[in-house]
């Protein structure tokens, strides 16, 4: 489906008058943040795609059971308590007073229960939950109890996941649908509402203030805390994509906030007295290669293995970032100095060279097959890393078909399974923030059940498999690190994907708007537009 006919669906499904009645009132005294953020928005379902976009409009229009606060520790957003049995297998959960959607309605236990299901279809760590749970019911109007036929050690930082795919609540209604199809109602419970009859794809996306929404007491920390939110409107500028434009604009006064500033802006932003790039991320983010392992040559491990050497990180972050405070390499694909942070089975890319490179492919019976990297021209953060990777495969003896598209083309043809002759890929590049990464059943990556894996690229492993569900079952500290090593040697030896670095990315915004704090993502509640 289009974006302009899903829109069209979509604006007569919503309950755009009942919902206006929550929303802040029409003012000429309104107060709106202007926001240009890092891409377009065109797919408005979070649990359909990973896409970064798709979760924040999300965080602004969905509520959480938990959250997870800027040092890493979950805790209860929509919950108001909870217990767990002794044998540690059956889980009981109380709703707080005062959840509303934006229709009026109450959310109830059926709403959680379904859109916990859809969730667990999609996300890698919500498929591994639901491989323990038996059943889910609601014993009372606010409580819901989730049933698991084996205990597990990551119920609540499943529950409580910060970023994509997040378990975001939505009405049993919309939880319904498909998990293979994109919803098509934009009703949450969360700190603002979408102004649906507002969208336009590549334009704007408008957001009202939630004057129902009943924020916790904790301050905002990550994504917990209190949802206040102290602007009538937000508008997300999501036409103006040049990175000189955006910073133009901000320097005028035009926006309010550019999301994700273009590196090469960086030492500007920084000498301009009317400017600031607040800190919002404790971690920072990766840069990512993920291999399509259906599709010839890369459903070699041979053939991923001279991939994998070629690609020098120090190529990929000097061209792409080239500030160099704000990067560095790093071998670990559960992010350095993280819990499971892990170099066992780095040495293939961080000890290697092109010589190297040339002489596994060489070895590994490579029959000249063009490989097709999807280059994404209008996402400033890694559209220059598509061109160092064709540049270092052709070094090492790949020929390769660098193919342009916007990046919603490129996230819409990466879910698809198709041969190469029929539309199919070889090749992508991306970036993840460090929570979606260095827990070793959250990476997406590790899910190597083939074409039943929740993310694009479809790795198969059985013996990935194994030590991912010894490591889902493990709760001694000891343990888990030890089998998250086994894993990390595991994943470089198969060549699930390829890291490229780690980085920090910049928001710049006007010195006026304050309330920034640590997230970890992106997320515009508690900000003041001075």
């Amino acid at each position: 489906m289009s974006p302009s006919s899903l829109f069209k669906r979509s604006a007569a499904a919503f309950l755009v008058g009942a919902a206006l009645t929550a929303a802040a009132p029409a003012s000429a005294q309104q107060t709106v943040l202007r926001v240009v953020p890092h891409s377009n928005l065109a797919v408005l379902d979070p649990i359909w795609t990973t896409a970064y976009m798709s979760r924040n409009h999300g965080y602004m229009i969905y509520d959480t059971l938990f959250g997870t606060d800027e040092k890493g520790v979950i805790k209860p957003q929509m919950v108001e308590s909870w217990t767990e049995s002794p044998d540690h297998r059956l889980w009981t959960f109380k709703l707080r007073k005062g959840l509303e959607f934006h229709d009026g309605k109450p959310v109830t236990p059926d709403d959680v229960i379904a859109s916990l299901q859809r969730w667990g279809k999609r996300d890698a760590m919500g498929s591994a939950l639901f491989q323990f749970v038996q059943r889910m019911d609601s014993p009372a109007p606010d409580t819901f109890r989730i049933f698991l036929g084996e205990a597990c050690g990551f119920m609540l930082e499943a529950l409580g996941k910060p970023s994509s795919s997040v378990p975001f609540i939505m009405p049993k209604r919309v939880a319904d649908t498909d998990a293979f199809k994109q919803i098509e109602e934009y009703v949450g419970s969360g700190p603002y509402i979408f102004k649906a009859d507002e969208f336009k794809p590549g334009d704007k996306a408008v957001y009202l203030k939630n004057t129902k929404y009943v924020p916790r007491s904790e301050a905002p920390s990550g994504t917990t805390g209190g949802k206040r939110v102290y602007v009538d409107r937000v508008e997300w500028n999501l036409a103006l994509r040049d990175t000189q434009a955006q910073v133009s604009a901000l320097q005028k006064g035009e926006v309010d906030i550019i999301e994700a500033l273009g590196f090469d802006h960086f030492e500007t932003v920084k000498k301009d007295d009317t400017l600031q790039m607040p800190k919002y991320a404790t971690y920072g983010l990766q840069y990512m290669a993920r291999f399509n392992h259906l599709n010839k040559p890369f459903d070699n491990p041979k053939v991923r293995e001279a991939a994998i050497a070629a690609f020098s990180q120090e190529a990929f972050l000097r061209a792409q970032v080239g500030v160099k405070e704000l990067y560095k390499p790093c071998g670990s694909m559960f992010i350095c100095n993280t819990p499971y942070g892990s170099t066992a089975g780095s040495d293939i890319q961080m000890k290697s060279n092109m010589k190297k490179a040339q002489d596994l492919l060489k070895a590994s019976g490579y029959d000249g097959t063009p490989i097709v990297l999807m280059k994404p021209t209008d996402l400033a953060s890694i559209q220059k890393l598509p061109d160092v990777g064709a540049q270092l495969l052709r070094q090492a003896g790949f020929k390769v078909d660098l193919q342009a598209m916007d990046w919603q083309t490129l996230v819409g043809r990466r879910a698809k399974r198709d041969p190469i002759d029929k539309g199919g890929w070889h090749m992508f590049m991306t970036a993840w923030q460090a929570f979606d990464v260095w827990s070793p059943i959250a990476n997406p990556t590790t899910d190597t059940r083939g074409e039943k894996s929740t993310w694009f690229g479809w790795a198969t492993d059985d013996k990935m498999v194994v030590l991912r569900n010894q490591f889902m079952r493990a709760t001694d500290e000891a343990e888990k690190k030890k089998l998250a090593d086994q894993m990390h040697a595991r994943m470089y030896e198969i060549g699930t994907h390829v890291i490229l670095g780690e980085y920090n990315q910049p928001m710049a915004a006007r010195k006026n708007i304050s309330g920034f704090f640590v997230t970890n993502g992106n997320i515009y509640w508690n900000l003041k537009k001075n």
